[in-house]
């Protein structure tokens, strides 16, 4: 992949990324915020992947463990959490970061 379109492909995540905090600002509008942050983490994922030049097998053997154990932790957290302790679980997810 190109730079140049590589560029273009992070640019529109980060345009997704700002809808999506724009979207997750209200609760009327937090399930198109919610959708365009998907978006935009897999427009970046894509990207990031396509831009790897001579990446061998282990390498993406690695991003896909990375995903699979991220998504699987963040699956198993969002289903166990409820609604009501959602303002500790934002914290204890921004204090990981």
């Amino acid at each position: 992949m190109s730079a140049n379109l590589a560029a273009i492909g992070y640019l529109v995540a980060g345009v997704c990324f700002i809808l999506a905090l724009r979207g997750l600002s209200h609760p009327a509008s937090s399930r198109s915020g919610n959708r365009f942050g998907m978006i935009g983490m897999t427009i970046a994922i894509v990207v990031a992947i396509l831009s790897l030049q001579h990446a061998g097998f282990a390498t993406y053997l690695l991003i896909l463990a990375g995903l699979a154990i991220g998504g699987g932790v963040g699956f198993v957290v969002a289903r166990k959490i409820e609604m009501t302790a959602m303002p500790q679980l934002v914290a204890a997810f921004h204090s990981l970061v």
